[in-house]
């Protein structure tokens, strides 16, 4: 029987030992799409107390992994994500633990308290006055930035909409006791999604932004061009879409501005219309992309707000979203084609949080590489859902028999927690237990070891740097 989560935890061969504790281990992170706060960072928060850094600090924003969990053991919602006692949340989160068997949550606590309060201790109620006392005073001088210093964390890219200042970013630009690269990424759903009634109002921001009005899609497009511009000056390299549904249609620029002018005008957005609006929109964007050098991102399948009671009562982001199955490869194809046709198809990189779809997303990949790019188009990391042993281990799967798994880019969090980083350690750990499966079972050579180390590197830090020009 082996020992509980040990310096070996998910290393089943002597060459996933050797992968990890010589290659993986060493290498820093570049989280290169996370929902961090700049301002957080930018200030360097120091957190009140370990419920507020593990939990949230009951304004409803927080871990949605570890809310969804504790919702489905009944706690009132109060003490999930709101304003109760920070005690009695840590409280239940810890008796709650044992239950957590199997699920993804009960390793990456326990790594969570190993990594940053070099805790060692089982997490379970007999051991939480010892945790919270150990924590807690570790948090004393344990500040977010210093978070990230201990996960060797080189580059962080958070999360940005067209209209922000970026005014913290801004700051830490010229912040010389920054360990860590801090950069905006360029996440324009509120322009993409013209269907919502918050549309307009969206709209009206930008205008502000921009100082001019904004009454016909040349000038929204003028608009955004601006903002990438700008996000461009404040070191940003990549762009991210969440597309629930992939909508596209071949269309000229009158029917799109068509649709635009309808939203406007408040009148009801069809789906036919978002086929139109969205695709054009996606189409010019790519070529924005390309011409200042970005990475694109496709985040394709999820649901949002699926419970409308709790939706009304705590708002979006809370952890009510979830898994979508709608049929969009084809679509998708034809968005990518027309992209490529003018040579403007940026490097992307695709996710589905569907499973079903990844073998699917991983051939659709292959059609659309480039000369002299290495990767141009690929699939990302296992996403959300998906980011837990069964589901990286599909995804990296998928990635050594229909594409290149020594072309990857990696990990990220996507995810708002400073205390989510044991989550690359995590991937590590898989990918090195895979890749040294295929040297015990004579599937790749132990003469190549130090090549396949090398890769390894590769996958954890170098193409990421490479991929994105960091």
């Amino acid at each position: 029987m082996k020992d509980f989560m040990d310096k070996d935890f998910l290393l089943s061969t002597e060459t996933a030992k050797k992968l990890y504790h010589e290659h993986a281990e060493k290498m820093p992170i570049i989280d290169y799409h996370c929902h961090l706060s700049p301002k957080e960072i930018c200030e360097d928060k120091k957190f009140r107390n370990l419920s507020e850094v593990w939990l949230g600090p009951g304004d409803r924003t927080g871990d949605h992994y570890k809310w969804r969990a504790l919702r489905a053991r009944g706690y009132m919602e109060d003490t999930i994500s709101g304003p109760a006692d920070d005690r009695l949340k840590f409280d239940q989160f810890v008796e709650s633990m044992p239950y957590f068997v199997g699920n993804p949550l009960y390793h990456w606590s326990h790594l969570e308290m190993q990594r940053y309060f070099d805790i060692y201790d089982v997490i379970k109620p007999e051991n939480a006055d010892k945790i919270w006392a150990e924590a807690n005073k570790k948090l004393e001088t344990l500040s977010c930035r210093k978070m990230m210093y201990k996960m060797n964390v080189a580059v962080a890219c958070t999360t940005d909409d067209p209209v922000d200042s970026l005014e913290y970013h801004k700051i830490m630009n010229q912040d010389k006791t920054l360990k860590t690269k801090v950069l905006p990424a360029f996440r324009p759903d509120k322009a993409i999604n013209i269907q919502l009634p918050t549309f307009v109002l969206w709209i009206k921001q930008l205008e502000a932004v921009v100082n001019y009005e904004i009454t016909d899609l040349a000038l929204l497009l003028k608009a955004l061009n601006e903002r990438i511009d700008y996000f461009n000056e404040m070191g940003s390299k990549l762009s991210d879409h969440s597309l629930e549904v992939v909508h596209y249609k071949k269309t000229t620029y009158e029917e799109a501005d068509a649709v635009y002018k309808k939203a406007l005008r408040g009148e009801e957005i069809t789906s036919d219309d978002e086929d139109s609006y969205k695709g054009y929109l996606l189409v010019q964007l790519a070529k924005a992309y390309n011409r200042v050098g970005w990475v694109q991102q496709y985040h394709i399948g999820a649901t949002r707000n699926n419970s409308e009671k709790m939706f009304k009562k705590i708002g979006p982001d809370t952890g009510f979203d979830g898994m979508g199955d709608e049929i969009f490869i084809e679509k998708l194809g034809q968005l990518l084609a027309d992209e490529d046709s003018t040579d403007e198809l940026p490097k992307t990189i695709l996710y589905c949080l569907n499973p079903r779809d990844t073998y699917a997303l991983m051939v659709l990949a292959g059609c659309f590489q480039k000369e002299g790019v290495k990767g141009r188009v690929q699939v990302g990391t296992a996403w959300w859902f998906n980011d837990q042993q069964d589901g990286m281990r599909h995804n990296l799967e998928a990635l050594m028999q229909s594409g290149l798994i020594s072309q990857t880019v990696g990990m990220l969090t996507d995810s708002r927690s400073f205390l989510a980083y044991p989550r690359h350690e995590y991937y590590r750990r898989i990918l090195c237990d895979m890749l040294g499966n295929l040297v015990e079972t004579g599937q790749y050579p132990a003469s190549e070891l130090d090549t396949l180390g090398k890769i390894v590197e590769d996958i954890c830090y170098n193409n990421a740097k490479e991929y994105f020009n960091f």
